[in-house]
């Protein structure tokens, strides 16, 4: 009886994981995502299938009026580089300058920028953000700079770290000021932090270690973390 059951639970498992793989690879000819749409619960798997389809990406990202231009490539060298990388120039809202990010990493900061940041904006501050300040993209080196281990998601494109926010009013927002405040911008940050979980792989805050105290890391690595 015991085989039996493990047999039964062993064909489950593979059917589920079959399933998983075919919406996977079928997603977007069920519904293609639109990053002027808010996101959903099959958001996720879209950006993760944009990994494995660089040109439906760029595809994905001129549907969505994004200002972008494909980036030219690094070789890979020691584990640092990239080939399917953007040059990402603001939506319309400012990064105090050009990003580079690969592609369903820079569809993944337009959603959120889109669809958490600016609505978030209006309901905790009542005003509009107009630059996101971020503190790099691209650096080829280990995590949390250490000289052993291993490589930074920075280090292939795949992550962008976020430190504040310019807002219309004249006012601006900074992790390392706000996080702790107990008002407004302590919502805000918390309430962007939060929206940007379901877009990106891995969600670093203040409240995760002392490194990340005046910024948000986020990225679109395998490994899954919101905090």
């Amino acid at each position: 009886m015991q085989r039996l059951r493990a047999t039964v639970w062993a064909i489950i498992i593979l059917g589920l994981l079959g399933a998983a793989a075919w919406l996977i690879m079928n997603i977007e000819r069920l519904r293609p995502l639109d990053l002027k749409a808010p996101p959903d619960f099959l958001t996720g798997l879209h950006l993760q299938r944009l990994k494995m389809d660089a040109p439906r990406c760029l595809a994905v990202l001129d549907e969505g009026n994004v200002d972008a231009q494909p980036a030219t490539s690094r070789t890979m060298q020691n584990g640092c580089g990239y080939d399917d990388a953007v040059v990402l120039r603001g939506d319309p809202v400012g990064y105090g300058g050009a990003v580079t990010l690969r592609c369903p990493a820079a569809a993944a900061l337009v959603m959120w920028q889109r669809h958490v940041v600016a609505p978030a904006a209006r309901q905790h501050l009542g005003t509009e953000v107009t630059t996101i300040r971020q503190l790099g993209t691209y650096s080829c080196r280990n995590i949390n700079n250490r000289e052993t281990g291993r490589r930074s998601q920075h280090a292939t494109a795949n992550a962008i770290d976020i430190a504040g926010f310019a807002l219309a009013n004249g006012d601006s927002v900074s992790l390392l000021r706000d996080w702790d405040d107990t008002g407004a911008k302590g919502r805000f940050l918390r309430a962007v932090r939060d929206g940007a979980c379901p877009l990106f792989g891995a969600v670093l805050s203040p409240d995760y270690n002392a490194l990340h105290a005046d910024h948000f890391h986020f990225d679109m690595g395998l490994y899954s973390v919101c905090r």
